[in-house]
C-alpha cells in the first residue's frame, strides 16, 4: 500500500538543466491579500460618500527583497499576512473616521493605501522593502500607493 507511484522523468524539448537559474538576478515579490469591513464617509466631498456608508475593503500588498535565507525565502509569507492582518485590525468593523490619522484626514482610499503602505514599511526586517499598498473599496474600484513611482 505505501508504494508511490511515479512518472518518469521528463525527456522532452525543454528538459529542465538544473543550472539555468544560477546566473539570473533580479528581486523576489511577495503578494498578500486580506480585507476588512468598516464604515466611513468624505467630508467635502459632493456625491454619495459624503454621507456615512461601509465597504468590505480588500487590501492587497506586496514587498519585494533579493536575499533567499537558507530554506530559499525571501520573507515568510505567513509573517506578511500577519502583518497585514494586524494592521487591518485597527480598521476591522469600526467607523474609521475616529481611527488615528483619518480623525485628521479624510479615509479616502488614497489615503488608506498611503497609510497601510507607511503602516507596513515600519514593521518589515531589513531586506524587505513594500512596494505596493493597494485598497478595492468595490469588486471594480482600486487605488494603489506606491514611492515615487508614475505620475
Amino acid at each position: 500500500m505505501n508504494d508511490i507511484k511515479r512518472n518518469k522523468p521528463y525527456e522532452g524539448k525543454l528538459k529542465l538543466s538544473g543550472e539555468a537559474f544560477k546566473d539570473v538576478r533580479g528581486s523576489y515579490v511577495l503578494t498578500v491579500k486580506d480585507h476588512f469591513d468598516a464604515a466611513h464617509f468624505l467630508a467635502g466631498y459632493d456625491g454619495p460618500c459624503q454621507f456615512l456608508h461601509g465597504h468590505t475593503w480588500d487590501v492587497e500588498v506586496s514587498v519585494c527583497g533579493q536575499s533567499l535565507d537558507g530554506v530559499g525565502i525571501v520573507y515568510d509569507l505567513k509573517a506578511l499576512k500577519d502583518d497585514l492582518h494586524a494592521i487591518l485590525e485597527n480598521f476591522d468593523h469600526r467607523f474609521i473616521n475616529e481611527v488615528k490619522p483619518f480623525d485628521e484626514i479624510n479615509p479616502t482610499a488614497e489615503n488608506l493605501a498611503r497609510i497601510l503602505f507607511a503602516e507596513l514599511s515600519e514593521v518589515m526586517p531589513e531586506g524587505i522593502r513594500v512596494k505596493e499598498a493597494a485598497v478595492w473599496e468595490s469588486p471594480i474600484a482600486k487605488v494603489s500607493f506606491v514611492p515615487d513611482a508614475c505620475c
